[in-house]
This record gives C-alpha cells, structure tokens and sequence, in this order.
C-alpha cells in the first residue's frame, strides 16, 4: 500500500517544506535573511497549497520574502 498523498499540481516528487507535512510542493518560495546572507544567497522553501499562505506569511513578517512562484 502506498501511504503518499495524490499526486497534485507541480508534483515532480517536490514536498511542502512545512514541519511533518508530505503533500505535493504547488509553490516555491524564494527568500533571504539579508542579516546572514548577501545578495547572492537565495534560499527556497516548497509549500503545498494548504501550507503556502501560511509560510510565505511567516517569511513575509520577517521581511525575508523575495517571490511567491506557482509550479507547473
């Protein structure tokens, strides 16, 4: 039996980076903490569209939002 989840939007084999969640990544988020990083680094987070808001909120707050990308 397999215990993934369906497969969904963008799904290439791609998870939500959000703590325990295994669903299929449908946005990339693109951020930096520019106290650590320079210009240059651009670290990316995977959200499924139930963890998407809710993650780029939380980078957002922080000003460390740098693009909300939908995958294909």
């Amino acid at each position: 039996m397999n215990d993934a989840p369906p497969a969904g939007p963008g799904d290439d084999g791609a998870r939500c980076s959000a703590k325990g969640c295994q669903a299929a990544a449908t946005t990339a988020l693109s951020w930096r903490n520019p106290r650590l990083h320079d210009a240059a680094r651009v670290k990316r987070w995977l959200a499924c569209d139930e963890h998407a808001d809710f993650l780029a909120d939380f980078l957002r707050r922080r000003d460390f939002l740098l693009a909300r990308d939908v995958l294909t």
